[in-house]
């Protein structure tokens, strides 16, 4: 995944968000956002063919509505699931924020731990993916603004909170989310991607070292190597 590579992705996903939220019946005004869904399709695509490149046929890559089991729930519709000779390589999901952070920063928390702790709990409880333990991973663009970046918002609770979150803004919430999430193996991957428009110019950046494109390849390439190490011998 080339910086070129990054920046195709984001300036589709800029274009088809857009395109998808006027076509609304208000203009997207009542959470179009949430709403007009496929603006992550360039970086499906883009996870896509990275494991295309590390050997994983093309079939192998389901995309759409590809549902996994789960312990708490029936099953659970992720983004993208690779499934090389009935095993399972990976589940990907992809996510995005853009505007009402505020409003949905918990949801997001809650929907991620929520995704993952279901399917582990699958396989720890009736070993539902065999012998190989599924690979999770997350991956989030977050549009920059005023409302993300100003820092020092609420810590308190009826009890004391982690001082970890204490000064942060939004996105290093975000941040600190999925620093946690791949620290703590809820999820074994992550890319974190932050954008902007700027003057008509769409810019992005990567800001935590270990959920960069970079990264994230390097653990695809990683996770289809130990499979295959398994099942093709």
């Amino acid at each position: 995944m080339s910086p070129d590579d990054v920046q195709h992705a984001i300036e589709e996903f800029w274009f088809a968000r857009d395109s998808q939220t006027s076509q609304l019946e208000d203009g997207g005004r009542a959470g179009g956002a949430a709403r007009a869904n496929g603006h992550m399709g360039g970086f499906t695509q883009l996870v896509a063919r990275t494991f295309i490149d590390h050997g994983i046929p093309p079939s192998c890559i389901k995309i759409g509505m590809p549902y996994l089991p789960g312990y708490y729930r029936v099953r659970k519709q992720w983004d993208l699931v690779v499934v090389y000779k009935q095993t399972l390589v990976a589940a990907v999901e992809f996510k995005s924020q853009v505007g009402s952070v505020g409003k949905n920063i918990n949801n997001r928390f809650e929907e991620a731990l929520g995704t993952a702790t279901d399917t582990r709990a699958a396989q720890d409880k009736n070993m539902t993916y065999g012998d190989v333990p599924p690979w999770l991973a997350y991956v989030f663009v977050l549009q920059e603004t005023p409302e993300t970046e100003a820092p020092n918002r609420s810590t308190k609770a009826l009890f004391p909170t982690d001082p970890g979150f204490e000064g942060l803004s939004y996105n290093q919430r975000y941040q600190e989310m999925l620093r946690r999430f791949i620290g703590e193996n809820v999820y074994q991957a992550g890319w974190f991607i932050t954008t902007k428009r700027t003057d008509g110019s769409v810019t992005y950046l990567e800001p935590l070292a270990t959920a960069t494109a970079k990264a994230f390849a390097t653990a695809i390439e990683g996770r289809i190597a130990w499979v295959k190490s398994i099942v093709d011998r």
